[in-house]
């Protein structure tokens, strides 16, 4: 009989058994994904002001899609959390310059649990054909969300604040900062999938037309979009012109009684506001049509101060134009932070509160908790400010004057109902001495100047110790003055009064993205649950 099994005595032919991976591999495949995150946030971080490297957002948000794409949904949680610490902590480091560290590092961790989300969110629309419009949306709904929430939100940081000197600016015209910001990343991501597409064909040598044509279109149709939307960007005037000043006192060195401060802050304001008086006297200056003074440059309360009013009434009548005053001011037993427009014959014809006031520092959130914790900190904020709720726009010498005070330049809505309640031009008076020659100042002045294209209309940017500045309506910064130093700017600058597209919609774009963004995690989600229940549950990228 033939023996057909195999022999006891021949050795066992066994399979071929991978190598166990390394713990070094291990850690490895954890860490790099790790500094991804992080390194690609930091990139992000560079591209804002005041560097001019606004293109580094395209490679950072390539990066950051790579190291999300294909993950779990938690993997995408923890290495959101790492993009926005990287992105963060650098750009609102300023926040810790009176307080220290303490409220700026609450203040990070907070807000980088939005990015965290968003990144769950993006692992999960990553499998869906069409990815990079998906994650895109995911990012605008994420930075919708944390402008609103908590507190009032904090819209700080918003792509399009980083791009004043980009290619895609002429995009705030057509959709606002929702749309402006959301090019920007389509086409981080798409350039994040031409690059994994082009490693992948010449590995396999298959394209894959389809996926091509869209991460071509990601990176395309931003670019050829802005390239379109600069018609609608003009610093022609329609309504004539207005010769305006903006005044910038300074304060004085750190070491004055706090009330003493105050006083030489109106002071130095007045003298300032004196000298140009006497420049245009003498035939060096033009005169103004009207002049306009930072936030706090009276935080003593012309109202109920006989002095205070006597300086800025002096200085009125030196000028001989109206002047927009920045002052604090108590009434009814609520504090104000208010605009004033003083004119030099009747005194105070007009006022503007402000609306959108800055938690934890113009009032107190959480008073008895933060007290217990530090009773430093509620010490700072002794009293809170009260809300206004009328849109601000002065008429001086005939010219429409919206105000956006200091942060509220931060929020959409409070620039944008200046104009459509008639602005012809736009200043944004602020106070940012107290965050010394930290980066704040310039990344407002960013603000101004993406609102300046976003509404087609002149802005002003009158600062207590700097930088002030004069911005045209496409954008373009024509005067501006040093920090911490009094100075003057005067210049005639166009009236407009048409509406782009951005300021017409309003928050419509944003709206439409926030849908779009719901409707592909919905349809993520729902991919993945009628994967689990064909048993072919799809959970990421193996080894990810």
């Amino acid at each position: 009989m033939t023996a057909t099994a195999t022999s006891v005595d021949e050795p066992e032919q066994l399979e071929p058994q991978a190598a166990p991976v390394s713990r070094v591999a291990r850690l490895a495949r954890r860490l790099v994904p790790a500094a991804s995150a992080v390194l690609s946030g930091v990139l992000l971080y560079v591209s804002f002001p005041p560097r001019t490297l606004w293109w580094l957002a395209l490679p950072a948000f390539a990066v950051f899609g790579w190291t999300l794409r294909g993950r779990t949904w938690k993997a995408g949680l923890g290495l959101g959390y790492l993009f926005g610490l990287g992105f963060l902590l650098p750009l609102l480091v300023w926040t810790g310059v009176e307080v220290g560290p303490g409220p700026w590092i609450a203040l990070v961790l907070a807000e980088s649990a939005f990015v965290a989300l968003v990144g769950a969110g993006i692992t999960a629309v990553s499998r869906l054909p069409g990815w990079p419009l998906w994650a895109a949306t995911l990012w605008i709904a994420g930075e919708a969300a944390r402008a609103r929430v908590p507190f009032g939100g904090f819209p700080w940081g918003k792509i399009a604040f980083g791009q004043a000197d980009g290619v895609f600016l002429p995009l705030a015209a057509l959709g606002g900062t929702p749309v402006l910001g959301f090019a920007v990343v389509l086409c981080g991501f798409g350039l994040c999938e031409a690059v994994r597409l082009a490693v992948e064909g010449r590995r396999t040598r298959i394209v894959r037309r389809g996926a091509a044509a869209v991460a071509l279109l990601s990176v395309a149709v931003p670019v050829v979009g802005a390239l379109a939307a600069r018609s609608l960007v003009s610093d022609k005037a329609e309504d004539g012109t207005a010769t305006v000043a903006v005044i910038q006192g300074n304060v004085p060195r750190a070491g004055l009684e706090f009330n003493a401060q105050r006083r030489a802050v109106l002071d130095y304001h007045a003298r300032e506001t004196e000298r140009l008086a006497a420049e245009v006297r003498a035939g060096k200056v033009a005169r103004p049509d009207f002049v306009l003074w930072p936030e706090n440059s009276s935080d003593i309360d012309p109202f109920t101060n006989p002095d205070a009013r006597a300086v800025i009434d002096r200085a009125a009548k030196a000028i001989g134009a109206p002047i927009s005053v920045g002052g604090v001011v108590e009434r009814g037993g609520k504090l104000y932070n208010e605009q004033i427009l003083w004119d030099p014959e009747k005194g105070s014809v007009d006022t503007y509160d402000k609306r959108q006031i800055q938690p934890f520092g113009e009032y107190l959130p959480l008073r008895s908790l933060i007290g217990a914790i530090n009773s430093d900190w509620t010490s700072m904020v002794s009293q809170d400010f009260s809300r206004g709720t009328q849109a601000g726009v002065f008429t001086m010498d005939g010219t429409k004057v919206g105000l956006a005070t200091c942060y509220e330049a931060a929020f959409d809505w409070a620039v944008r109902d200046t104009v459509t309640d008639g602005a012809q031009m736009i200043s944004v008076p602020s106070n940012n001495a107290t965050f010394d020659r930290s980066e704040m100042t310039y990344q407002q002045l960013a603000m101004s100047r993406v609102r300046a294209v976003e509404h087609s209309r002149t802005v002003t940017v009158p600062v207590t110790s700097g930088v002030s500045a004069v911005i045209m309506p496409d954008g373009r910064i024509t005067q501006k003055t040093g920090m911490f130093v009094a100075d003057s700017l005067v210049q005639e600058v166009p009236l407009r009064s048409s509406q782009t597209p951005a300021t017409r919609l309003g928050i419509l774009p944003e709206m439409v993205l926030v849908l779009v963004a719901a409707g592909g995690l919905g349809r993520a989600v729902a991919t993945t649950v009628r994967g689990r229940r064909g048993g072919g549950v799809q959970t990421g990228v193996p080894g990810r």
